[in-house]
């Protein structure tokens, strides 16, 4: 069976949809978050321990895939599902913005983007149409289309270019995929904060046709309330009967805010890197576990979790293995960070099929403006003065 989406119910207060998406590798229902796996795998986590977490989709990027392991060493292998171990649907993003973020070197043309290899210098050109390629040979569940992720802050007249390239380049993915593969493919929409282009870039990347749309270029260090206007704006205007997905943004206050707007599926790194850099989330706020104030605590992170890590640990142990560098400490707070957002998801889509998200949405915390300091939340100290 191929690629298919329902609607199974909708709040009546605000956009939020309940939905189920079926895919060659089976069903997702939505609102859903995808934990990124970028180079085949989510960092700290077995594919075994993802699925007992509720995790029904994960992220895979083109990008690092292409460059290492290599494309076609995974086709002759299996595919992608097969090489990870991992038998529920894949999304793989295109590339486009690990281009624009980790590229030494950055060329766009028309025909494609030249770029330099982040790991050993090479220099590499993709077209629309072997992105395309790639992601068919990786034989992932739903495909990105290649785009140009656009900067922020940047003028009208560059954005407008910008996104007209990126319709150039969604037609020609469009036609250069093969037939019969059962595969998604979705276009992205462009156009920076500017609501004209946004607008633009929807009706011709609708025009074009494609199996799901996503909005691109978002949390790109844009100010939060120019993300929102944007999702806001453009998110209920999206083909009702596809999926709508924003993508790399992750803040579990956000995703609240956007699902009541109309969105159905999100990815970010957010869960997994604060996990490995010590800044847990949980129904009550935020955990620095490495903070003193837990060196006794025989509490669980979460009292409200069901998470392996909550049924089974202390923060005083999670802070010691953090303090001490244990590798189990990385598992284990991965596991209740993608538990919590697997959990918020399962919140949301109930609140939905019973007709009161509005409520949830009016309810769930706030508890920061700012996303959390994922990178510097346990390294303002080294490892042994961490106490």
């Amino acid at each position: 069976m191929g690629f298919h989406f329902k609607i199974i119910a909708k709040d009546r207060e605000t956009g939020a949809r309940l939905g189920e998406m079926t895919t060659l590798h089976g069903k997702v229902q939505t609102p859903a978050f995808m934990p990124v796996g970028t180079q085949g795998t989510v960092k700290g986590l077995l594919p075994e321990t993802m699925a007992g977490l509720g995790v029904e989709i994960v992220l895979g990027n083109t990008y690092h895939l292409y460059l290492r392991p290599g494309h076609e060493l995974i086709g002759r292998l299996g595919g992608l599902h097969r090489f990870m171990n991992w038998n529920r649907p894949i999304l793989t993003d295109s590339g486009g913005y690990q281009v624009y973020s980790l590229g030494a070197l950055r060329k766009i043309t028309d025909e494609g983007v030249l770029f330099q290899s982040h790991i050993d210098g090479t220099r590499c050109f993709i077209t629309p149409a072997d992105a395309v390629r790639i992601q068919e040979t990786l034989g992932s569940d739903i495909m990105m289309c290649l785009d140009e992720c656009t900067p922020y802050p940047v003028l009208s007249e560059y954005a407008e270019k910008s996104l007209e390239l990126t319709l150039r380049w969604a037609a020609r993915s469009r036609e250069s995929r093969r037939s019969g593969t059962g595969q998604a493919l979705f276009g992205i929409i462009q156009g920076g904060v500017f609501p004209s282009l946004r607008k633009k870039s929807l009706e011709e990347t609708v025009a074009i046709g494609f199996d799901g749309y996503a909005l691109g270029g978002l949390s790109v260090g844009e100010p939060k309330e120019d993300m929102y206007g944007i999702v806001s704006g453009f998110g209920r205007k999206m083909p009702e009967d596809h999926p709508r997905y924003l993508m790399g943004v992750g803040l579990p206050e956000d995703i609240v805010a956007c699902v009541g707007d109309g969105m159905d599926l999100f990815d970010c790194v957010i869960p997994t890197r604060c996990a490995r850099n010590g800044l847990l989330f949980t129904n009550t706020g935020k955990v620095v576990i490495k903070n003193a104030i837990y060196r006794e605590d025989d509490g669980p992170v979460d009292p409200l979790c069901d998470c392996y890590t909550c049924r089974n640990y202390s923060r005083a142990y999670l802070r010691h293995l953090y303090t001490a560098g244990e590798v189990l400490a990385v598992i284990l707070n991965t596991i209740h960070n993608v538990r919590y957002y697997m959990s918020l998801m399962e919140k949301i889509r109930l609140s939905i099929r019973n007709g009161s998200y509005g409520q949830f949405r009016r309810e769930f915390p706030v508890r920061s403006g700012e996303p959390p300091d994922c990178e510097t939340a346990g390294r303002d100290e080294p490892p042994d003065k961490r106490r």
